[in-house]
């Protein structure tokens, strides 16, 4: 395959056609405060993501627009014509129920077919629904989340996977609500089985719904990950959902030429897999392989597996399926080769992905392919649908979030002494379901989205060359001192120096005269390094003499590194009991809430500071 043309020396990558070339006109104002803006203009885009797909309907009737392995390990695809019948029979069953979006769906289900079926259905028919993360109903212990997020939509109707749901519903779903269940019975409630949705002869009544679906009809509802608050409802319209593509396309202009090819895990009650990449297949008429692996090292197996048989065409992944992914390669030449084999571009999101793991991933390519694959990431979430930002091209580098997408304006406003990011244009949401107060406080008086997130330019003598990520406003905080202590890029570089031990890092020291660590480890990595067995406790895999040297040696080097109080680390130590996603500590994606963790384990960071953790304290020396 062959690679564009390069400077002498210079690294080849692989031929991608991309968009228009990002570039932003810059306003400044007499505040401070500066205006961006794209200098490609956004292209007009369909009213409803319905058009879209009606359109591929009729163009491509018999291709693949998702497929799932069944019981059997054999693929079960699902045409567009399919799906289209099934989409007329569930959503002639929805408006038979009245629903709406006072009494909207709420989904309880992993990523399958049946789950893709009635979210389709109900977006035929502007039904809105909600796929809640799974967490909130497996590995929950008190579901106060899910009563949350029950509370906040009054469903009229919940669909759930299987039997694995019935305690969630037994204690949190009203009896006045119907249940719907893909397979199996629950013990104490009457459920219709899913199929007799699928049995439905569709009317009138599915056309006349589906005929009155416009571009502020809303398809969903996203909940925010509550990473930093508990999770808001973030209701996704048609020309949020519609716009964004239209965004993401004149971007990642490849998906012009060939309908892109996904093999994907990435959970739908998240806006990177259930809005952004469900999207892009439905917008230019692609095909989703749902995976079922996971990005962690007992379940990274099934990625593997699938694509080990399915080569992407565009692949997405949060920055740990990528380590795990280029770890496998290593020593895995015919999975380096599929994978490569006809990959455009990479795309990460969710976190930032360290830079040596990205460069390893381009030496893979480089060695199986003779030539890099372009990565491509920005900065988005939930309220956005979620693309606000895209860097592209190959001087893209760990932490830039490149600029505004075409449609989009940016707003950098000073807060605290770093620029917030906040943004305006057709993807970003009305405001949150049934919070006003909360939506108030979302948008500033200009009607711009306050993200919360701080990025700075990379060179602000020439804006063009894109923004970096900067950290959460809200996590930043003071020292004794009265010196700000910026802990996005701090626990960015924790992590960096800490790969693979080191999941993330929950930075110490508010009103304190130095900086602390509470270290999250990869349980898993550790035992490789120690060589322990699985069964090996954690208290015990701390305490190993090689883990402990291993780990004396990051604070050493933190500290070393650090260019005064506000960046250099004085003391750490490992945390043995997990973050709880009941106490708000950690999200279903992985994403650590700092404060929570402050605020649960005020006692540790004492004891970090009295430096009395026998065998866990590690000082910088």
């Amino acid at each position: 395959m062959s690679a564009s043309p390069t400077p002498s020396g210079a690294p080849r990558y692989r031929d991608l056609a991309l968009g228009g070339v990002l570039d932003v006109q810059v306003e400044t104002r007499a505040d401070g405060s500066m205006l961006l803006r794209s200098t490609e203009p956004l292209e007009p885009f369909p009213a409803t993501m319905n058009e879209r797909f009606a359109h591929w309907i009729a163009r491509q009737p018999e291709a693949v627009l998702a497929a799932q392995r069944d019981a059997h390990d054999v693929w079960q695809p699902l045409s567009y014509g399919q799906m289209h019948q099934r989409m007329q029979a569930i959503g002639q069953a929805l408006v038979e129920r009245g629903l709406s979006a006072d009494r909207p769906i709420v989904i309880l289900s992993d990523n399958d077919l049946d789950h893709l079926s009635l979210g389709l259905a109900a977006t035929w028919v502007g039904v809105p629904y909600a796929s809640v993360s799974p967490a909130y109903s497996i590995i929950s212990s008190d579901f106060a989340k899910l009563k949350h997020i029950l509370a906040t939509l009054t469903p009229g109707l919940v669909f759930a996977a299987g039997p694995a749901y019935a305690k969630a519903i037994e204690a949190s779903v009203g009896s006045d609500v119907e249940v719907v269940l893909a397979q199996g019975s629950l013990p104490h409630r009457a459920c219709t089985p899913f199929a007799s949705l699928l049995g439905t002869m569709p009317g009138e009544a599915m056309q006349r719904a589906h005929a009155a679906v416009t571009a502020d009809t809303i398809t969903k509802f996203m909940f925010t990950s509550g990473s930093t608050k508990v999770p808001k409802g973030v209701p996704i319209t048609h020309r949020m959902w519609c716009a964004n593509q239209q965004m993401i396309l004149q971007v990642m202009g490849f998906m012009r030429n060939e309908p892109p090819v996904l093999v994907d895990w990435l959970p739908w009650n998240h806006v990177f897999g259930g809005n952004h990449n469900i999207g892009i297949v439905l917008y230019n008429g692609g095909t989703l392989y749902i995976d079922d692996g996971k990005p962690t090292a007992a379940g990274i197996a099934g990625t593997l597996r699938n694509l080990r048989e399915i080569s992407p065409t565009v692949y997405f992944n949060v920055p740990k399926g990528f380590e795990e992914i280029v770890a496998a390669m290593e020593h895995d030449r015919p999975l380096a080769e599929r994978f490569f084999k006809r990959v455009k571009a990479m795309m990460f999101a969710g976190a930032g992905l360290a830079q040596p793991v990205w460069d390893h991933l381009n030496a893979l390519a480089e060695r199986t392919v003779g030539e890099r694959i372009q990565m491509l990431t920005g900065l988005g979430m939930t309220e956005t649908a979620p693309a606000d930002t895209f860097a592209v091209g190959p001087d893209v580098r760990s932490g830039h979030i490149g600029l505004p997408n075409p449609g989009v304006t940016g707003k950098l406003v000073p807060v605290d002494g770093k620029l917030e990011a906040r943004f305006k244009g057709p993807n970003v949401m009305p405001g949150y379901w049934r919070a006003p107060e909360q939506t108030r406080e979302a948008f500033d008086e200009e009607g711009f989205y306050r993200t919360g997130d701080a990025v700075r330019f990379i060179d602000p003598q020439v804006p063009a060359k894109g923004m970096l990520f900067d950290g959460r406003i809200a996590e930043d905080f003071k020292l004794s001192s009265g010196t700000f202590v910026s802990v996005g890029p701090l626990r960015a570089k924790v992590i960096g120096l800490g790969a693979p031990l080191i999941q993330d890092a929950v930075v110490t020291g508010l009103n304190r005269d130095d900086i602390g660590l509470l270290l999250l480890p990869r349980i898993d990595e550790c035992r490789k390094l120690t060589g322990q067995p699985p069964e090996t406790g954690i208290a015990q895999v701390l305490q190993h003499p090689a883990l402990r040297a291993r780990l004396q040696a990051l604070v050493d080097q933190l500290w070393q590194t650090g260019t005064g109080s506000s960046t250099r680390v004085a003391r750490a130590a490992v945390l043995e009991q997990p973050p709880s996603i009941d106490k708000g500590e950690v999200t279903d994606k992985g994403s650590i809430n700092q404060r929570a963790v402050l605020q649960h384990r005020a006692d540790l960071v004492e004891a970090l500071y009295a430096a009395q953790m026998p065998g866990r304290y590690l000082p910088a020396r």
